[in-house]
């Protein structure tokens, strides 16, 4: 599976989608059943089928290198007018960096997919998370652009931004006003009038406007820990989650110094937080990154260095 920094569930549906590569390995996309907790590979090496859609897609170069493609943060919307058809949004890196589309078929036993087009990033830009509007449009965070560290990160210095990309356009260009300490997940609200940040290093979700320029209208309290990815559930409030503070582990996440995890629920307009998950340290599981709530009310973590996913049931 590789490790399921990111996930997405599939509406209506005992599916889920996480991304699925480590450092050495390139396995695409990876489809779970939620009841079984049955993995297999949904998109990758001989697996999914291409179609370019080059009327939306016209500036994308053509289908990626799929045993390089490297997925990371992910975002799925219902397509209009259209029943149990979704697009599928994924960040890639490997032989491109660039959001990668597809459209998946779940109105069957077990969705499909194809891909169907991609927007590169910036030169020189890794993307970090994504997520996308209702027409289309697509939002992208940068964690740090060239040149900065994690000392930056955590020193307060605006390290990234918030990328958008509107159909009919060049390529991506940066909301002005989004930079923040390390832009990590992303999500966009329900009327798609504000867009949702996770800054782990301010350890803070950020609610900035879906403008250009943009600005930050309200925020979580410091939270106990740092928030990596964050969703919008389907009771409407936001998900997230994190590892615990362990002063024996310092700050570089990517140490594998072992470290509880936290998930929270939060209330998207009045940023107040209810924790959902306090488990401590285990053995073979750190670097939680999301929270997800299955159909059987299991609270489900990912990890950017463990290849498994934390759960238990919800309270």
């Amino acid at each position: 599976m590789g490790f399921p920094e990111d996930i997405v569930m599939v509406p209506d549906t005992h599916w889920a989608i996480a991304r699925a590569y480590d450092e050495e390995n390139a396995t695409g996309l990876t489809l779970i059943d939620t009841r079984t907790k049955i993995t297999s590979t949904l998109y990758g090496l001989n697996v999914g089928r291409n179609r370019h859609d080059r009327n939306m897609y016209g500036i994308c170069p053509g289908a990626p290198e799929n045993t390089d493609l490297k997925t990371h943060g992910l975002s799925i919307r219902p397509q209009a007018g259209e029943d149990a058809i979704y697009n599928l949004y994924a960040v890639s890196h490997g032989d491109r960096e660039a959001i990668e589309v597809f459209e998946l078929d779940a109105s069957d036993t077990e969705p499909e997919i194809t891909w169907v087009g991609c927007v590169l990033m910036p030169d020189g830009l890794d993307a970090n998370d994504v997520a996308a509007q209702s027409d289309g449009t697509i939002l992208a965070t940068v964690l740090a652009h060239p040149g900065f560290t994690y000392d930056d990160f955590f020193a307060g210095i605006a390290t990234g931004g918030v990328y958008k990309w509107e159909p009919g356009t060049n390529g991506f260009i940066m909301l002005e006003g989004s930079a923040l300490p390390a832009n990590n997940g992303i999500e966009i609200s329900q009327d798609e009038t504000e867009i949702y940040i996770a800054s782990p290093a301010d350890r803070v979700i950020y609610v900035l406007g879906n403008s250009n320029p943009t600005q930050v209208i309200r925020h979580t309290r410091t939270l106990p820990f740092g928030p990596d990815n964050v969703v919008l559930g389907d009771d409407g409030n936001l998900l997230t989650a994190g590892m615990k503070e362990v002063p024996i582990c310092g700050k570089d996440p990517n140490n594998g110094c072992p470290r509880g995890t936290y998930a929270v629920k939060i209330h998207p307009e009045t940023m107040l937080d209810t924790m959902i998950m306090d488990a401590p340290a285990i053995e073979n599981f750190t670097g939680a990154t999301m929270a997800v709530i299955t159909p059987e009310n299991e609270v489900w973590v990912g990890s950017f260095i463990s290849p498994r996913i934390l759960y238990r049931i919800a309270e």
